[in-house]
């Protein structure tokens, strides 16, 4: 078997699973990721991104499946629901600290797949 040269996305994947070695624990799974880039997107570009806004993402999954999965990302901490002074049903989501800690770890981890080219 011929092996692939390994490619800046390969060791990326690579430095990426060794925190995840270090730190067992709960992953976040593809549609939490999904939801933690939309949301984190979001709140860079000075969008407020309301609950019922990230349920209507259908191409994400059902009502139900993305708000268990919202569900999931407070849970462990990565978005924090703010409730609304005049209206309580509407609960704004907003990335955590921990959250901005996930990306600069994304980062770090894509700049050293780049450096070791």
């Amino acid at each position: 078997m011929k092996l692939i040269k390994s490619s800046s996305y390969i060791r990326f994947l690579q430095f990426l699973d060794s925190p995840d070695r270090m730190n067992p624990g709960k992953k976040l799974d593809s549609t939490e990721e999904q939801i933690l880039n939309y949301v984190s997107l979001g709140y860079a570009q000075g969008e407020e991104l309301l609950v019922g806004d990230l349920i209507h993402l259908d191409h994400l999954g059902s009502q139900a499946t993305l708000h268990g999965r919202l569900k999931n990302l407070v849970a462990m901490g990565y978005v924090q629901l703010i409730e609304d002074k005049n209206d309580a049903r509407k609960k704004a989501v907003m990335p955590t600290v921990k959250a901005r800690k996930y990306y600069d770890t994304l980062s770090t981890c894509l700049e050293k797949a780049f450096k070791n080219s």
